[in-house]
This record gives structure tokens, sequence and C-alpha cells, in this order.
């Protein structure tokens, strides 16, 4: 920025000399303007007018080259520190890891290496996700039981190693080649569930684990994210919907925000800020949805999403909404909406500044979710 004001000052400079001592110049060369510059420095010495003048311009300058200055520092992507990856060895005890965290590690291990969690939220096990990042980079989730063992692993970032060389530039294809068939249902009781992925992901059963992988559709169907759940946790969801509770609705809500903004990352974007208020509205949506049995950005009444901000007092200058219904969880949700191009667009819109997640369930304990992103 020196050089900018240096640059600025020599032009304003120059172009005032010339305006002054043009034709001076031309008559009598340098030293005919050296004489004459001489003599009215004297005069200006002495004229309050013209040194009111030169100081409104001298604080002019400074003003332009100062808003310069906070409009490249206001930049979000240009001071976005990227922290380093980590250096990521190979799993020693299971097939996966995850930032060279395995299923059984203690809590402890876990946190010397990745630090302490930025948020705890009960998840559809009955547990918490516990969520590390830097400023989202480095993005995972670790479930622990009463022993502080891990019993769960997520992750939608390159954090994955595997001794089958499996990683996130896989392809679906290389997957299903490398490891067993996928399983095609789940046993929940006396209760079997079978898997419908539509090819968005496969659970496999390895290593006294279930193994979900995503895969992006968009992306060529690449490897996207990783779940990692222990038999043990697994057996203790009696069934496909967990039931629902006030630290649920929030443990999903918050769960969706983190990943949608971990994913953002990823695509080199900026990070959404929560709004308390706009999940009062998302949420409003969600239970109306819930307990009049509909799934629509449409409601009864026939509002819009933005009819339904605007009645609430939101102001904004841009606007959109999300809706899943019928994941059991908000990384099935997150992973859904994320193989839909529509939805797709909205998590990565540059032009957002916020999201809230609002969650209700109906009277069989499902999910419904809304996400409403906006920018004031």
């Amino acid at each position: 920025m020196r050089k900018l004001r240096n640059i600025i000052v020599i032009i304003l400079i120059a172009s005032a000399l010339w305006h002054f001592y043009g034709d001076n110049f031309k008559q009598s060369g340098i030293d005919g303007v050296y004489q004459e510059m001489s003599s009215d420095l004297e005069k200006v010495k002495q004229n309050p007018t013209v040194v009111s003048v030169v100081n409104y311009v001298s604080d002019g300058i400074q003003l332009l080259i100062d808003k310069g200055q906070e409009k490249i520092g206001d930049n979000p992507q240009t001071n976005r520190v990227i922290p380093d990856k980590p250096e990521l060895n190979l799993p020693s005890e299971q097939s996966f890891s995850v930032h060279n965290i395995e299923i059984g590690d203690l809590r402890s291990e876990v946190e010397q290496q990745v630090g302490q969690p930025k948020r705890s939220s009960l998840n559809e096990y009955g547990v918490e996700w516990v969520t590390y990042h830097e400023n989202y980079y480095n993005f995972l989730m670790a479930a622990y039981n009463a022993e502080d063992q891990v019993v769960g692993l997520y992750t939608n970032q390159d954090l994955v190693t595997s001794k089958e060389g499996i990683s996130l530039n896989s392809t679906r294809d290389s997957v299903r080649s490398l490891l067993n068939e996928p399983l095609e249902y789940l046993q929940r009781g006396l209760v079997r569930y079978q898997i419908q992925s539509k090819d968005e992901y496969d659970v496999f059963q390895m290593d006294n684990s279930f193994v979900t992988i995503f895969y992006d559709k968009h992306e060529n169907s690449t490897v996207t994210a990783i779940q990692m759940i222990s038999e043990e946790l697994e057996k203790q969801r009696k069934d496909y919907f967990t039931e629902p509770s006030d630290g649920l609705k929030k443990g999903l809500e918050y769960q969706l925000f983190d990943l949608t903004n971990a994913t953002r990352v990823n695509h080199g974007l900026s990070v959404l800020s929560w709004d308390e208020l706009v999940r009062t509205t998302a949420r409003d949506h969600s239970i109306d949805m819930a307990e009049n049995n509909f799934f629509s950005h449409t409601n009864l009444a026939g509002q819009s999403p933005f009819d339904r901000m605007t009645e609430d007092n939101i102001d904004y200058r841009m606007a959109g909404e999300n809706l899943a219904f019928g994941q059991p969880s908000s990384i099935f949700a997150h992973e859904g909406l994320m193989n839909s191009i529509g939805h797709r667009e909205n998590k990565l819109q540059n032009d957002f500044e916020f999201l809230s997640v609002g969650v209700a369930f109906n009277e069989d304990s499902q999910p419904y979710y809304t996400e409403n992103f906006l920018t004031k």
C-alpha cells in the first residue's frame, strides 16, 4: 500500500506542477521554473487558504488509501487462514482411520491429536457427536462410550486413510471392488430395514463396525464422506427412528449446520454464521409439516419461505430454503441434499452469509429438517 500511496502523490504533484509552471518550463527550462517556484512558495506560506486546500487534498488521498485497505481487509476469502492438513498414517488396527483416529481409541489420545472440541450435541444413537475442527477445516465428529473409547467417527474431508487404499478420491466402483459386498439390510430387534441407498452410499460390516461410505453423484460418484459406528453402539439403537427429545432436536439442528460449513470450506467458500431468529422460522415450518402431514416449501396457508421470513420480521437481501424428510440423522439428510442439485446449490451459494436449521418430529418419530439461508 505504501507504493500505491507514493504513485498517487507523484501523479498529483506532477499534474499540479505542469498546470502552474508548464508555460515557464517551455520558455526558461528548469532554472526558470525553480526561480518562480521559490517565489511562489514564500507567498504560499503566508496564505492560509492555500494551506487549507493542500491539507484537504492530502486528507482526501489518505482517505482513499484507507478505504482501499479496509475493503481488502474485509474480504473473508483474502484473510482466511487455511491450517495445515495433518500427516496421515495407515490405520494400525482397523481398516479405516480418520485423522489417524480409529474405533476403540481413547478420548484423551484423540484430543491430544486434534485439540479440544468445538461442540457436543446429541445424536440418533443416544450419545453425543463431539465435533473437532479448525474453523471447519480438518473437520471430524467422534462419539464415545462410557469408558471414553471411540465408538463412532465421521468426516467429509480428506482425513481418511485405509489399508485398502480407499480415500475421498476413490470411485464407488473401486470401493465395491476392494471391499466385500455392501449390506442389503439392517436388523434392529425383530425388524429388518432394507437399505435403499439409490447408489448414494454403501454400508459395510467389517472390523466389528458398520462403515457407511457416501458418494457424490455430482463428482463422478467419488467418496465424499465416511461414517463408522461400532457394533456395540449400533446394537443400542432399537428402532430406525430415535425417540424424539429436545436434546435430539437441537443436536440434529447444530449437526446439519456444522456439516454444511465443513462442506463449504471443502469448496473454498466462506463459513456461514448462525442466526437464532431464523432458527425459529425454520423450526416453525418443520413443526407445521410434521403436525399437518405435508412436505413442501409452501405451507397450507399458501406462504412461501420468503413470506414466512417477512412475517417473522427477518430482513434479507437474498434467501433460500432446503427441506429434508425421512432421514434418521443429519448426516444422511446432508449427504442426500448434496446429491440433489437445487439443494446443493443453496449449500454452496457463494453469496449466502447466514444459515439456521429447524427440526421437528412427527408422531412416528420421523424428523423434518428445514434449512434457511440468507444474506442481510
